[in-house]
Protein backbone atom coordinates (compact mmCIF):
# COMPACT_ATOMS: atom_id res chain seq x y z
CA UNK A 1 0.00 0.00 0.00
CA UNK A 2 2.95 2.30 0.66
CA UNK A 3 4.12 1.87 -2.95
CA UNK A 4 0.79 3.07 -4.38
CA UNK A 5 0.93 6.13 -2.13
CA UNK A 6 4.47 6.93 -3.32
CA UNK A 7 3.35 6.58 -6.95
CA UNK A 8 0.45 8.96 -6.30
CA UNK A 9 2.74 11.53 -4.66
CA UNK A 10 5.08 11.32 -7.66
CA UNK A 11 2.09 11.88 -9.95
CA UNK A 12 1.04 14.99 -7.99
CA UNK A 13 4.55 16.43 -8.21
CA UNK A 14 5.50 15.57 -11.79
CA UNK A 15 2.24 15.49 -13.74
CA UNK A 16 -0.07 17.77 -11.74
CA UNK A 17 2.62 20.20 -10.64
CA UNK A 18 0.86 20.95 -7.37
CA UNK A 19 2.31 23.22 -4.72
CA UNK A 20 4.38 21.55 -1.99
CA UNK A 21 1.89 22.55 0.74
CA UNK A 22 -0.95 20.90 -1.22
CA UNK A 23 1.06 17.72 -1.69
CA UNK A 24 1.85 17.60 2.03
CA UNK A 25 -1.90 17.86 2.77
CA UNK A 26 -2.68 14.99 0.38
CA UNK A 27 0.02 12.82 1.95
CA UNK A 28 -1.14 13.56 5.50
CA UNK A 29 -4.78 12.74 4.69
CA UNK A 30 -3.94 9.55 2.82
CA UNK A 31 -1.51 8.30 5.46
CA UNK A 32 -4.27 8.55 8.06
CA UNK A 33 -6.61 6.80 5.60
CA UNK A 34 -4.08 4.02 4.99
CA UNK A 35 -3.41 3.64 8.72
CA UNK A 36 -7.16 3.22 9.34
CA UNK A 37 -7.53 0.62 6.59
CA UNK A 38 -4.56 -1.38 7.84
CA UNK A 39 -5.17 -1.17 11.60
CA UNK A 40 -8.97 -1.06 11.85
CA UNK A 41 -10.20 -2.76 8.67
CA UNK A 42 -7.08 -5.04 8.55
CA UNK A 43 -6.65 -4.62 4.80
CA UNK A 44 -3.52 -5.33 2.82
CA UNK A 45 -4.55 -3.82 -0.51
CA UNK A 46 -6.48 -0.76 -1.70
CA UNK A 47 -8.24 -3.06 -4.15
CA UNK A 48 -10.12 -4.59 -1.18
CA UNK A 49 -11.68 -1.25 -0.24
CA UNK A 50 -15.44 -0.86 -0.66
CA UNK A 51 -17.65 2.18 -0.24
CA UNK A 52 -18.67 1.14 3.26
CA UNK A 53 -15.04 1.22 4.42
CA UNK A 54 -14.65 4.84 3.32
CA UNK A 55 -17.92 5.71 5.09
CA UNK A 56 -16.58 4.06 8.25
CA UNK A 57 -13.31 5.99 7.92
CA UNK A 58 -15.16 9.30 7.68
CA UNK A 59 -17.31 8.35 10.69
CA UNK A 60 -14.09 7.53 12.55
CA UNK A 61 -12.74 11.02 11.78
CA UNK A 62 -16.00 12.60 12.91
CA UNK A 63 -15.84 10.70 16.20
CA UNK A 64 -12.40 12.23 16.71
CA UNK A 65 -14.00 15.66 16.50
CA UNK A 66 -12.72 16.60 13.04
CA UNK A 67 -14.49 19.56 11.43
CA UNK A 68 -16.66 19.40 8.32
CA UNK A 69 -13.92 21.22 6.41
CA UNK A 70 -11.35 18.58 7.43
CA UNK A 71 -13.74 15.78 6.44
CA UNK A 72 -14.35 17.43 3.06
CA UNK A 73 -10.60 17.67 2.47
CA UNK A 74 -10.17 13.97 3.31
CA UNK A 75 -12.98 13.06 0.89
CA UNK A 76 -11.24 15.04 -1.89
CA UNK A 77 -7.91 13.33 -1.14
CA UNK A 78 -9.41 9.82 -1.02
CA UNK A 79 -11.41 10.34 -4.23
CA UNK A 80 -8.39 11.67 -6.14
CA UNK A 81 -6.31 8.76 -4.92
CA UNK A 82 -8.81 6.05 -5.90
CA UNK A 83 -9.35 7.68 -9.30
CA UNK A 84 -5.58 7.53 -9.79
CA UNK A 85 -5.44 3.84 -8.79
CA UNK A 86 -8.22 2.96 -11.25
CA UNK A 87 -6.65 4.96 -14.06
CA UNK A 88 -3.26 3.31 -13.48
CA UNK A 89 -4.95 -0.13 -13.29
CA UNK A 90 -3.65 -0.57 -9.75
CA UNK A 91 -7.27 -1.29 -8.76
CA UNK A 92 -10.27 -2.70 -10.62
CA UNK A 93 -12.89 -0.35 -9.13
CA UNK A 94 -13.33 3.07 -7.51
CA UNK A 95 -15.12 2.73 -4.15
CA UNK A 96 -15.22 6.50 -3.66
CA UNK A 97 -17.37 7.25 -6.69
CA UNK A 98 -20.60 7.89 -4.72
CA UNK A 99 -18.99 9.41 -1.61
CA UNK A 100 -20.22 12.97 -1.10
CA UNK A 101 -18.34 15.53 1.02
CA UNK A 102 -20.20 17.07 3.98
CA UNK A 103 -21.92 20.40 3.52
CA UNK A 104 -19.67 23.24 4.61
CA UNK A 105 -20.81 26.28 6.48
CA UNK A 106 -20.00 29.40 4.47
CA UNK A 107 -17.66 31.49 6.59
CA UNK A 108 -16.77 34.96 5.42
CA UNK A 109 -13.08 35.87 5.59
CA UNK A 110 -12.01 38.23 8.34
CA UNK A 111 -10.92 41.62 7.01
CA UNK A 112 -9.50 44.78 8.50
CA UNK A 113 -11.04 48.21 8.03
CA UNK A 114 -9.03 50.84 6.18
CA UNK A 115 -8.21 52.49 9.51
CA UNK A 116 -6.99 49.19 10.99
CA UNK A 117 -4.84 48.53 7.92
CA UNK A 118 -3.28 51.98 8.25
CA UNK A 119 -2.59 51.38 11.94
CA UNK A 120 -1.01 47.97 11.25
CA UNK A 121 1.14 49.24 8.37
CA UNK A 122 2.39 52.13 10.49
CA UNK A 123 3.26 49.91 13.48
CA UNK A 124 6.80 48.76 12.52
CA UNK A 125 9.63 50.90 13.90
CA UNK A 126 11.44 51.80 10.68
CA UNK A 127 14.40 53.26 12.57
CA UNK A 128 15.70 49.66 12.83
CA UNK A 129 16.50 47.20 10.05
CA UNK A 130 13.89 44.82 11.51
CA UNK A 131 11.22 47.50 11.32
CA UNK A 132 12.25 48.47 7.79
CA UNK A 133 11.89 44.81 6.73
CA UNK A 134 8.54 44.34 8.49
CA UNK A 135 7.16 47.56 7.00
CA UNK A 136 8.19 46.44 3.49
CA UNK A 137 6.57 43.01 3.96
CA UNK A 138 3.26 44.43 5.20
CA UNK A 139 3.12 47.09 2.49
CA UNK A 140 3.84 44.49 -0.19
CA UNK A 141 1.21 42.08 1.14
CA UNK A 142 -1.49 44.74 1.21
CA UNK A 143 -0.42 46.22 -2.12
CA UNK A 144 -0.58 42.91 -4.00
CA UNK A 145 -2.74 40.45 -2.05
CA UNK A 146 -0.14 37.71 -2.48
CA UNK A 147 -0.16 34.73 -0.13
CA UNK A 148 2.34 34.53 2.73
CA UNK A 149 3.90 31.46 1.07
CA UNK A 150 4.39 33.57 -2.07
CA UNK A 151 5.84 36.46 -0.04
CA UNK A 152 8.51 34.35 1.62
CA UNK A 153 9.21 32.61 -1.69
CA UNK A 154 10.13 35.88 -3.42
CA UNK A 155 13.69 36.27 -4.65
CA UNK A 156 15.44 39.61 -4.76
CA UNK A 157 15.11 39.62 -8.56
CA UNK A 158 11.33 39.08 -8.50
CA UNK A 159 10.56 42.68 -7.53
CA UNK A 160 10.85 45.18 -10.41
CA UNK A 161 10.48 48.53 -8.72
CA UNK A 162 11.27 50.79 -11.69
CA UNK A 163 8.47 49.10 -13.68
CA UNK A 164 6.15 48.83 -10.65
CA UNK A 165 5.39 45.12 -10.51
CA UNK A 166 6.25 41.94 -8.64
CA UNK A 167 6.57 38.47 -10.13
CA UNK A 168 5.48 35.58 -7.93
CA UNK A 169 5.00 31.85 -8.33
CA UNK A 170 1.67 30.70 -6.88
CA UNK A 171 -0.20 27.43 -6.53
CA UNK A 172 0.50 24.87 -9.24
CA UNK A 173 3.74 26.70 -10.13
CA UNK A 174 1.72 29.37 -11.95
CA UNK A 175 3.43 32.70 -12.49
CA UNK A 176 1.63 35.99 -11.78
CA UNK A 177 2.67 39.54 -12.53
CA UNK A 178 1.06 41.95 -10.05
CA UNK A 179 1.31 45.77 -10.03
CA UNK A 180 2.48 47.53 -6.87
CA UNK A 181 1.83 51.12 -5.83
CA UNK A 182 4.27 53.88 -4.94
CA UNK A 183 3.89 53.45 -1.15
CA UNK A 184 4.94 49.80 -1.30
CA UNK A 185 7.70 50.63 -3.80
CA UNK A 186 9.16 53.22 -1.40
CA UNK A 187 9.06 50.77 1.53
CA UNK A 188 10.74 48.01 -0.51
CA UNK A 189 13.38 50.38 -1.89
CA UNK A 190 14.25 51.44 1.66
CA UNK A 191 14.46 47.79 2.75
CA UNK A 192 16.74 46.83 -0.16
CA UNK A 193 19.03 49.82 0.44
CA UNK A 194 19.08 50.04 4.25
CA UNK A 195 17.39 46.96 5.73
CA UNK A 196 18.37 43.85 3.78
CA UNK A 197 22.17 44.48 3.86
CA UNK A 198 22.03 44.29 7.68
CA UNK A 199 20.56 40.76 7.45
CA UNK A 200 22.99 39.42 4.86
CA UNK A 201 25.50 37.08 6.46
CA UNK A 202 28.98 36.48 5.08
CA UNK A 203 28.49 32.75 5.64
CA UNK A 204 25.06 32.61 4.04
CA UNK A 205 24.20 33.90 0.58
CA UNK A 206 20.44 33.36 0.46
CA UNK A 207 18.79 35.06 -2.53
CA UNK A 208 15.42 35.31 -0.76
CA UNK A 209 14.12 38.87 -0.69
CA UNK A 210 13.07 38.85 2.97
CA UNK A 211 15.67 37.49 5.38
CA UNK A 212 15.78 36.54 9.06
CA UNK A 213 18.56 37.36 11.51
CA UNK A 214 20.55 34.34 10.29
CA UNK A 215 20.60 35.71 6.74
CA UNK A 216 18.23 32.99 5.59
CA UNK A 217 14.81 33.40 4.00
CA UNK A 218 11.94 33.93 6.42
CA UNK A 219 9.63 30.99 7.11
CA UNK A 220 5.83 31.05 7.36
CA UNK A 221 6.15 30.56 11.12
CA UNK A 222 8.64 33.40 11.36
CA UNK A 223 6.37 35.78 9.48
CA UNK A 224 3.33 34.72 11.51
CA UNK A 225 5.19 35.49 14.75
CA UNK A 226 6.13 38.93 13.41
CA UNK A 227 2.56 39.69 12.31
CA UNK A 228 1.05 38.73 15.67
CA UNK A 229 3.57 40.93 17.48
CA UNK A 230 2.89 43.93 15.25
CA UNK A 231 -0.90 43.51 15.57
CA UNK A 232 -0.56 43.35 19.35
CA UNK A 233 1.61 46.49 19.39
CA UNK A 234 -0.89 48.26 17.13
CA UNK A 235 -3.74 47.41 19.51
CA UNK A 236 -5.74 45.51 16.89
CA UNK A 237 -8.29 43.34 18.67
CA UNK A 238 -9.51 41.35 15.66
CA UNK A 239 -8.28 37.80 15.25
CA UNK A 240 -5.64 37.86 12.50
CA UNK A 241 -4.53 35.08 10.19
CA UNK A 242 -1.65 35.10 7.70
CA UNK A 243 -4.31 35.71 5.00
CA UNK A 244 -5.91 38.75 6.70
CA UNK A 245 -4.10 41.32 4.55
CA UNK A 246 -4.87 39.27 1.41
CA UNK A 247 -8.58 39.25 2.32
CA UNK A 248 -8.47 42.97 3.11
CA UNK A 249 -6.73 43.72 -0.21
CA UNK A 250 -9.46 41.96 -2.21
CA UNK A 251 -12.36 43.39 -0.20
CA UNK A 252 -11.12 46.98 -0.35
CA UNK A 253 -10.54 46.75 -4.12
CA UNK A 254 -14.09 45.50 -4.71
CA UNK A 255 -15.55 48.10 -2.33
CA UNK A 256 -13.93 50.77 -4.47
CA UNK A 257 -15.33 49.41 -7.73
CA UNK A 258 -12.62 47.06 -8.98
CA UNK A 259 -13.56 44.47 -11.62
CA UNK A 260 -14.06 40.98 -10.17
CA UNK A 261 -12.06 39.34 -12.98
CA UNK A 262 -9.11 41.66 -12.36
CA UNK A 263 -9.15 40.83 -8.64
CA UNK A 264 -9.33 37.11 -9.51
CA UNK A 265 -6.24 37.44 -11.69
CA UNK A 266 -4.27 39.35 -9.06
CA UNK A 267 -5.19 36.82 -6.35
CA UNK A 268 -4.32 33.89 -8.62
CA UNK A 269 -7.67 32.12 -8.18
CA UNK A 270 -8.26 29.38 -10.76
CA UNK A 271 -12.05 29.66 -10.33
CA UNK A 272 -13.89 32.99 -10.10
CA UNK A 273 -16.34 31.45 -7.59
CA UNK A 274 -13.47 31.56 -5.07
CA UNK A 275 -13.12 35.31 -5.63
CA UNK A 276 -16.87 35.89 -5.38
CA UNK A 277 -16.78 35.27 -1.62
CA UNK A 278 -15.42 38.81 -1.32
CA UNK A 279 -18.56 40.26 -2.91
CA UNK A 280 -20.50 38.75 0.01
CA UNK A 281 -18.07 40.41 2.41
CA UNK A 282 -18.64 43.82 0.84
CA UNK A 283 -22.44 43.37 1.00
CA UNK A 284 -22.20 42.41 4.67
CA UNK A 285 -20.09 45.50 5.40
CA UNK A 286 -22.60 47.73 3.58
CA UNK A 287 -25.39 46.34 5.75
CA UNK A 288 -23.37 47.05 8.89
CA UNK A 289 -22.73 50.64 7.76
CA UNK A 290 -26.43 51.10 6.96
CA UNK A 291 -27.54 49.81 10.36
CA UNK A 292 -25.00 51.99 12.13
CA UNK A 293 -25.65 55.28 10.37
CA UNK A 294 -29.16 55.31 8.90
CA UNK A 295 -31.53 57.10 11.30
CA UNK A 296 -34.42 54.68 10.65
CA UNK A 297 -32.43 51.46 10.36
Amino acid sequence: MEDELKDFTHYLIVEKGLASNTIVSYERDLKSYMKYLQNVETMKSFNEVQRVHIVHFLAHLKEQGKSSRTLARHVASVRSFHQFLLREKAADHDPSVHIEPPQLEKTLPKVLSLEEVETLLDSPDDSTHYGIRDKAMLELLYATGIRVSELIGLKAGDVHLSMGFVRCIGKGNKERIIPIGHTAIEAIEKYIQKGRPAFVSKKNHDDALFLNHHGKGLTRQGFWKILKGLARDAGIQKELTPHTLRHSFATHLLENGADLRAVQEMLGHADISTTQIYTHVTKTRLKDVYKQFHPRA
